[in-house]
C-alpha cells in the first residue's frame, strides 16, 4: 500500500544559537507524530551574515544529531577532543549519550545549504558514552538511475546499503530528480517516515508541496514522490521505528522524565555534565 501524505510541516524562519538564521522544520510540537525524530533545521543562504556567528559550545543529553551538508563548510570541536570539518555532501552523525559539549561553526561560503536533525535515544540508552562517526562524501554509497540520484547516507536502497548507526536503525536517503521524473522507495511498515523538500517543489500524489516542507507519511510499505514538470526537486526521505516513550524536553536535552530533565540542568549547574573523560 502506497503511503499518503497526513500532515505537512512548513519551515519558518527563526535564529538559533549566537546568531543564526535557519529554517526550523520540526519542534516540540511535532514530538508525538515524528517519533522517534525530534528537531529538524534548514539552512540555506548566500549571505554569510546570515550563519558566520554559529554555534558556540553548548550542552547536549540524550540524543543524536545528524547534521548534512550539500554545500558550505562546517567546523567543529567537542568536548571528547574531536575536531574537524564537515564538507559539501558529507555528515557527522553525533552521540549525546551522556552528555557532551560541542560547537558548530559554518564557515563563509558561496551558499550553506543543508540540516541538522536530531533523532532522539530510547530510554534505555540515554546515558550510553557519547561519540561521533564523520560520513565523508566520498563514503556515502551513490545509486544513480534514470533522471535520479539517490546518495545513501544510511539505511538501504537498491539492495545497497550507507553507514549503520549505533543505536535507532534509521534510513536518510538524499534524492534528487530530474524533471517530471519519478521515484518509489520502500518503507517498513511499523516505521514513521517522511520527506523533507530541500531545493524545489515536490509531487506526491497529484498534489504539489512547497520548498523547506516536511511531509509526514501515513501508512503502507511504500511512497512515490516525483519532480515537477520544468524543473527538477531534491528531497530527504528520512525514516525509522517510533519509541512510543514519554519525551521530556528542554532545550538542547531530550530526556524520559521531567526530573531527569532537572538533574541534567543541575548536572550542568555543579559541573557534572560530563559522566565520560574526553580523550584530551
Amino acid at each position: 500500500m502506497e503511503r499518503q501524505v497526513i500532515q505537512v510541516i512548513q519551515g519558518r524562519p527563526a535564529v538559533d544559537g549566537a546568531g543564526v538564521r535557519l529554517n526550523r522544520v520540526l519542534g516540540p510540537d511535532n514530538v508525538l507524530d515524528f517519533d522517534p525524530f525530534l528537531m529538524l533545521d534548514s539552512f540555506d543562504s548566500g549571505n554569510p551574515r546570515d550563519y558566520l556567528a554559529g554555534f558556540p559550545m553548548h550542552p547536549h543529553r540524550g540524543i543524536e544529531t545528524i547534521t548534512y551538508l550539500l554545500s558550505g563548510r562546517l567546523a567543529h570541536q567537542d568536548s571528547l577532543g574531536n575536531k574537524g570539518m564537515i564538507e559539501p555532501g558529507g555528515s557527522q552523525w553525533m552521540t549525546a549519550g551522556s552528555g557532551i559539549l560541542h560547537q558548530e561553526m559554518p564557515q563563509a561560503s558561496e551558499r550553506f545549504l543543508g540540516f541538522q536533525l536530531w533523532l532522539n535515544l530510547p530510554a534505555a540508552e540515554k546515558f550510553t558514552e557519547p561519540k561521533y562517526f564523520d560520513i565523508l562524501a566520498q563514503d556515502v554509497v551513490l545509486v544513480q538511475e534514470s533522471g535520479r540520484q539517490v546518495r545513501i547516507i544510511s539505511g538501504r536502497y537498491a539492495g545497497k546499503e550507507g553507514a549503520r548507526s549505533h543505536h535507532i536503525p534509521a534510513t536518510i536517503l538524499d534524492i534528487s530528480l530530474e524533471p517530471g521524473v519519478s521515484v518509489e522507495i520502500p518503507v517498513a511498515d511499523e516505521n514513521t517516515a517522511f520527506l523533507f523538500l530541500i531545493q524545489g517543489n515536490l509531487d506526491v500524489e497529484g498534489e504539489t508541496y512547497k520548498e523547506k516542507a516536511a511531509l509526514l507519511l501515513g501508512e503502507g510499505d511504500r511512497v512515490a514522490a516525483q519532480a515537477p514538470a520544468g524543473e527538477p526537486a531534491r528531497f530527504t526521505f528520512i525514516s525509522a521505528k517510533p519509541l512510543h516513550e514519554p519525551v521530556a524536553w528542554g532545550g538542547p536535552i531530550v530526556m524520559n522524565t521531567r526530573e531527569e530533565l532537572r538533574q541534567a540542568f543541575d548536572d550542568l549547574q555543579n559541573g557534572t555534565f560530563i559522566k565520560h573523560s574526553p580523550s584530551w
